[in-house]
């Protein structure tokens, strides 16, 4: 009996867990970079994100352009795992609150695809190359069901890329999935446009 335990126990420790990769940028944002929505040169500058090290968050005040904080490492096949959840504002009545999590970015952001953070709902959209072209894409009417919380409240995101296919669960169940993705590797990226929102999660891990 002993020795069958002591072998299972081996066994177990012979077979390491894949790691999860902490992407949540340090205070001075290194390893990322700020990438304007549509991607063209110019815009307003401003600075809109910080670091609380001591929360582990990453905010967005939403006072700055239209744009990506993109990683600048790129990234193929994973599972990713977001925390998030918007500031509320005053009025008790506002619903269009806006922001999204990028993966297979392009690296200046022409190709895209976005797991959609909003009250309406989590989906996939972006701009894909399809018969040589770019093409826009909007999977809002595919959505299974909406799991986002209200503002205030955090969300789960687990999203996983493998191959073409893209999948993506929120608060435990999965809502939205595409295929077709012509970027097998790419950038991830963290969406501002114009609302304040908190991300405390942002971890992936490699599929082999």
């Amino acid at each position: 009996m002993f020795r069958t335990s002591l072998l299972l126990l081996l066994a177990a420790v012979s077979i390491p867990a894949a790691d999860w990769i902490d992407l949540m940028p340090s205070p001075d944002l290194k390893g990322w970079t700020r990438v304007p929505i549509p991607p063209v040169p110019g815009g307003n500058p401003k600075l809109q994100w910080r670091v609380d090290t001591a929360k582990h968050e990453l905010i967005c005040a939403g006072d700055g352009q239209h744009e990506w904080l993109r990683s600048d490492q790129e990234y193929g096949d994973f599972l990713m795992q977001v925390e998030w959840r918007f500031t509320p504002k005053e009025d008790p009545n506002y619903k269009r609150y806006n922001s999204g999590i990028g993966l297979r970015l392009s690296k200046y952001g022409e190709i895209w695809f976005q797991a959609q953070t909003g009250l309406a709902g989590g989906y996939w959209f972006g701009d894909n190359i399809v018969d040589g072209a770019l093409k826009r894409f909007n999977l809002s009417k595919q959505m299974k069901e909406n799991r986002v919380k209200p503002a205030g409240e955090w969300n789960l995101y687990e999203i996983r890329a493998e191959g073409d296919k893209l999948t993506l669960s929120i608060n435990g169940s999965v809502v939205s999935e595409t295929a077709g993705c012509v970027l097998r590797k790419g950038y991830i990226g963290l969406e501002a446009e114009g609302h304040e929102i908190t991300f405390r999660t942002v971890k992936l891990k490699l599929l082999e």
